[in-house]
């Protein structure tokens, strides 16, 4: 596969994406909470080894029920996610080089493939991140073309960074090659090395991709609160295990906002601006 750039020329498009970069703030707009559009926000998520069928199965209704946009699992389970969500709108995703990152290129097109093949329409792939930080931009690029090759749009490539890993250089050059190979999304974390999702870092990568390109916000992401900073930061997309949870968590507070408004408590009592904003859709 012919490479995008030199290596030289990929280090001058990132040099000169770095020299650009704003660090001004800028709050996007999360869905009203608990609504139709936060949930579709939600990748429902079991990626441990020792998972069951049963907890599988719990998965996909649990995704059913709440109207979540995905479950994301890994190869082993594709097959059974696929047949538990047919006839529904919630899509299956499955993880690439998970969740080292460091398998072979052959490795990651041959699991890709698989996944396409047992029904997934999502693929969450790891970047090598060690190649990355060894600015090794070439061998990046032609990792994550080649699973773009495998599974053309319409299925959804989103490349996981790692950035607990990562420099804000590195990370910024991962943002880009990721855009370069017409991956879709630019995602946080595994969840399983280091730091998971900060807001910092997903302003950061939402300021460097171009508008066509979306962030996922995942790695230690268990509340509401959590969910819609992630939002306002710029995420599109939220992967948590903690998806009932946090579904719950919104509707406890709903249900709290309501009642205070409706007996129309002391001020000092009342729910604050930033509670209230959340379930505003205005």
């Amino acid at each position: 596969m012919t490479n995008r750039y030199t290596q030289s020329e990929w280090r001058a498009i990132i040099d000169q994406v770095e020299r650009d970069h704003s660090n001004s703030i800028v709050q996007y707009k999360a869905p009203t909470v608990g609504g139709f559009d936060f949930a579709k926000c939600i990748d429902h998520t079991l990626l441990k080894l020792e998972a069951t069928r049963d907890q599988i199965d719990q998965l996909c209704e649990e995704a059913v029920r709440h109207d979540f946009k995905s479950v994301c699992v890994r190869l082993r389970w594709v097959n059974r996610a696929v047949a538990n969500l047919t006839d529904t709108s919630i899509a299956v995703a499955c993880v690439v080089g998970f969740h080292e990152g460091t398998y072979s290129l052959s490795e990651k097109v041959k699991e890709a493939g698989s996944a396409v093949a047992a029904g997934a329409t999502e693929l969450d792939m790891v970047i090598n991140y060690p190649l990355l930080k060894q600015q090794k931009y070439d061998q990046v690029f032609t990792e994550i073309a080649a699973v773009r090759n495998i599974a053309p749009h319409p299925v959804i490539l989103k490349v996981i960074m790692e950035t607990s890993q990562l420099t804000h250089f590195e990370i910024i050059a991962g943002c880009k090659i990721a855009e370069a190979a017409n991956a879709d999304f630019v995602k946080t974390s595994s969840g399983f090395n280091g730091q998971g999702a900060t807001e910092e870092n997903v302003r950061l990568m939402k300021s460097v991709i171009n508008p066509g390109m979306k962030v996922k916000a995942s790695g230690g992401i268990k509340t509401v609160n959590e969910c819609v900073a992630m939002m306002e930061a710029g995420a599109e997309r939220i992967g948590t295990s903690n998806g009932v949870w946090i579904m719950k968590e919104a509707q406890t507070l709903l249900e709290d906002i309501t009642h205070a408004v409706g007996t129309k408590d002391r001020a000092d009592s009342r729910p604050s601006d930033s509670l209230t904003r959340m379930f505003s859709s205005s």
